[in-house]
């Protein structure tokens, strides 16, 4: 068996353990210092002490573990219940009120906290009743908070986005602005579909009650002001300085970690508790992420090694593509591995593959990153593990079945692969913003 045909063998190994359910970062570690010692002996030993120091000196990853510690808090000061209670007030008037509040909570908290599995959770706990309790149909609203509460990962300050750009080389700033206008796009997108199925059929979003609409302006207006415009002000602040070169990623996200304490206490729900738990998870999730890293580049090191790329390499160019094709062929790869695999495992694993092709077809990487945060979507919303679906299943009030759910995102699903369409037709929406704000 020749080289690169043991580089695809453990490619082919390493699918088939993560399925079996083998822990992520040790399953690619384990195989790339089994398959490494085949090829060069102990020196793989000194490659895995180096990748590991090279993953923990890596300034990118810094704002890593800010973040999250920004999304913690920000989950902890239970902004959320205010949040949809005044949104709900502000959009009353709006066909499918509640779908369209409960979207827009989602996009802001989301992009907030950037943890799927926390808004879902909590939206579907906070919104999903609501929308129940009006009369809405179960399906739709279902749909709702499980697309809603995707939208993180897509629209900046995205953790999903700073592990792209780790992988790729590529400025995390730029693809901030790269993903800020396809992130609101998909966002629209939802809203209208929600607002234009409500006008078709009103019955699936009922209006409100006349005593729910008759709410004095004031009221609205003290709402919105204690609840949405403290997060705005936030999450701007964070996103802004980086985007205008205020601050670096890492630096914007430790204000952004500050501004989270400073809420939670003006909430006065800062307590050593939930400081000390907010620390824990983060502490946790950026050892995940560090050690995914390390087991990475141990892994595509390999297989690098063991001409593995190479050969995918004149595979590809042996079909002779165009750009368009070979775009279209690595997202419908990246959409079928979202069936069995999470986010972290593509962006992780299988994305490092396709990034040397894309210079072989003039594919600007920047516009790859953004397409791949887009469609990894897909892999929170897509049967086998549909991760959305079963964090909402799992709070759900009866009478809401996980067939009910699915049937529900199907829309939302359609709408993402709208929103790539649009993207294929007109790149400029990725290029325009990084193009007026850095030249």
């Amino acid at each position: 068996m020749s080289e690169p045909e043991i580089g695809i063998l453990m490619l082919g190994m390493l699918i088939v353990l993560i399925m079996l359910g083998f822990p992520i970062a040790f399953t690619l570690i384990a195989m790339g210092i089994g398959f490494g010692y085949f090829a060069i002996g102990d020196i793989i030993f000194s490659l895995l002490v180096q990748r590991a120091y090279g993953v923990m000196s890596n300034d990118v990853l810094i704002a890593v573990p800010l973040f999250l510690f920004m999304g913690y808090m920000v989950e902890r000061a239970n902004i959320l219940d205010r949040l949809f209670a005044s949104l709900q007030l502000a959009a009353r008037g709006m066909p499918a009120s509640l779908a369209v509040a409960s979207l827009i909570t989602c996009a802001l908290f989301a992009t907030a906290t950037g943890i799927v599995g926390a808004v879902v959770t909590l939206m579907g706990l906070l919104a999903l009743p609501a929308m129940l309790n009006a009369g809405y149909d179960k399906r739709m609203s279902s749909g709702v908070i499980c697309a809603g509460g995707c939208l993180g990962i897509l629209i900046p300050p995205s953790i999903m986005l700073i592990l792209y750009g780790a992988m790729a080389g590529v400025s995390v700033v730029r693809l901030y602005a790269a993903a800020l206008i396809p992130g609101l796009l998909l966002a629209g997108l939802y809203i209208v579909y929600v607002m234009g199925r409500a006008m078709i059929n009103p019955k699936v979003a009922p209006k409100l009650s006349a005593e729910k609409l008759d709410v004095p302006l004031g009221e609205v207006y003290w709402g919105l002001l204690t609840s949405f415009v403290p997060l705005f002000v936030l999450i701007m602040s964070v996103l802004g300085a980086i985007l205008f070169g205020l601050a670096t990623p890492h630096e914007a996200a430790g204000i952004g970690a500050l501004g989270a304490i400073l809420l939670a206490a003006a909430y006065r729900q800062l307590t050593l508790a939930r400081l000390r738990e907010a620390v824990f998870l983060t502490a946790r999730t950026s050892a995940m992420v560090c050690w995914l890293f390390v087991g990475s580049w141990i892994f595509s090191s390999v297989f690098s090694l063991l001409d593995g790329h190479s050969l995918i390499e004149h595979w590809i160019s042996g079909l002779s593509l165009t750009p368009l094709q070979f775009l279209l062929l690595a997202q419908l790869m990246i959409f079928i591995l979202g069936w069995p695999l999470e986010w972290t495992e593509i962006i992780i694993i299988f994305v490092p593959i396709f990034l040397p092709l894309l210079h072989l077809f003039g594919i600007d990487p920047l516009f790859f990153g953004v397409l791949v945060a887009l469609n990894i979507q897909t892999s929170f919303l897509t049967p086998p593990m549909a991760m959305s679906a079963f964090y909402l299943k799992g709070i759900s009030p009866k009478g809401i079945e996980l067939n009910d759910i699915f049937i529900g995102i199907a829309p939302f699903l359609l709408l993402v692969f709208v929103a790539m369409f649009i993207l294929y037709m007109v790149p400029s929406i990725v290029f325009w913003l990084p193009g007026v704000l850095y030249n």
